[in-house]
């Protein structure tokens, strides 16, 4: 049980034991504490990360997720009651790329047999286990999460700390204990609404030398908007590490398209990294194993990839431009029969070409207009010269 948790023996919410118990807000936040359920809930999240297909019984999907997760890796052995994985140390001697060619099991759960070394790695065929990598060096996601969960524990304290300033917009100091007396009556009468009898109290009459003095507190409403956008920015930025786009909007104000999508490619390398790892790792289980394992992305993870593609795609189709001919007229080739004839009316006309067709057409009508004038002017001066 916790420290912070104290029976409560009159409670009888629901069923369940800890359902039963009351926090002591007086001891304050403990942090190791929350702490752990910081990086439990992102566990949680992430075990939705990847789908993995036809893993034998002996595997269950949580708790190879859970291997790879927080210890980095696993191995895959064949034991008399089927496939395990499992943890335990590596090393003996390194193979060309100094990798360790050698998997220490250890759990007591396993048949005897199963509790021996297991080569892996020797990448000459003579493994016989999969060493399974969550990521290329092995690292795990604990310390990505200790890093922002850490944060986000202290700035919670923070942000504890300022709400609790907020309830105080004034302190009141006395210098005497029947000024003191009087200004702690003030208040229980203030609590309970009854303002309109201040005046006939002691508080005033024992303010006259002002041994009562009112010290105004600054807000602190700047500082915990200071400190929400922070603790948004450390969950955003521990999302897109994960893979998930949570913008944080730092401008207060609203925000285009283009810029939620900014830090898009930053989302990818990390997690495809996770991925290629898992499904080299099927590839050598179904190869040395004869298995049928597959893995791809799942939930959110899977939803941005689908989005990804067809933008990818449509991208492309936007790009692709028709052949242009010897002639200069544009040619599509797609779903067009050969024997099909061009007229002119099907022929493209460039801007350029448009705009000298009006140039000429407006140059014909001046001339014209100016021959008109001209016919005119020269039979006005025959009619005078008659």
């Amino acid at each position: 049980m916790a420290d912070n948790i104290i029976p409560d023996t009159e409670s009888t919410l629901f069923w369940y034991p800890e359902l039963k118990y009351k926090y002591d807000f007086d001891k304050g936040i403990d942090k190791p504490l929350l702490m752990r359920s910081y990086i439990c809930y992102f566990l949680d999240r992430l075990q939705s990360m990847f789908k993995w297909n036809n893993l034998p019984d002996t595997i269950p999907t949580n708790w190879l997720e859970s291997y790879l997760l927080v210890d980095g890796h696993c191995c895959v052995i064949n034991t008399e009651k089927g496939l395990f994985a499992t943890n335990g140390g590596r090393g003996a001697e390194p193979n060309e790329y100094y990798i360790p060619t050698k998997f220490i099991v250890t759990n007591p759960w396993l048949p005897e047999s199963a509790r021996q070394t297991y080569t892996v790695n020797t990448l000459d065929g003579s493994d016989n286990a999969v060493f399974v990598r969550n990521d290329t060096y092995t690292t795990g996601v604990m310390p990505l999460l200790t890093k922002y969960c850490s944060q986000m524990v202290e700035n919670d304290i923070s942000m504890n700390i300022a709400d609790i300033w907020s309830r105080a917009t004034v302190a009141l100091s006395a210098a005497d204990d029947e000024t003191k007396a009087s200004a702690e009556l003030w208040l229980k009468r203030l609590i309970k609404g009854e303002i309109g009898i201040i005046g006939e109290s002691p508080f005033l009459m024992g303010n006259v030398d002002e041994s009562l003095r009112v010290n105004p507190i600054g807000t602190v409403a700047g500082t915990l908007t200071d400190l929400i956008e922070y603790h948004q920015y450390l969950k955003a930025g521990l999302f897109n590490e994960l893979g998930l786009n949570s913008n944080y909007n730092m401008k207060r104000e609203a925000i285009n398209s283009n810029e939620s999508q900014l830090n898009d490619d930053a989302l990818h390398p990390l997690i495809d990294d996770m991925l290629a790892c898992r499904k080299e790792a099927a590839d050598m289980i179904n190869k040395m194993f004869g298995t049928d394992i597959s893995v791809e992305f799942n939930s959110a993870w899977e939803e941005n990839e689908k989005e990804n593609e067809l933008m990818l795609d449509q991208m492309e189709h936007a790009t692709e431009t028709p052949e242009e001919t010897s002639d200069g007229f544009v040619e599509e080739t797609e779903g067009i029969e050969d024997d099909t004839e061009f007229t002119e009316e099907d022929t493209e006309v460039s801007p350029e070409t448009q705009t000298e067709d009006i140039i000429t057409e407006v140059a014909e009508s001046i001339v014209e207009k100016v021959e008109e004038i001209i016919e005119e002017k020269e039979g006005d001066t025959d009619v005078s010269d008659s």
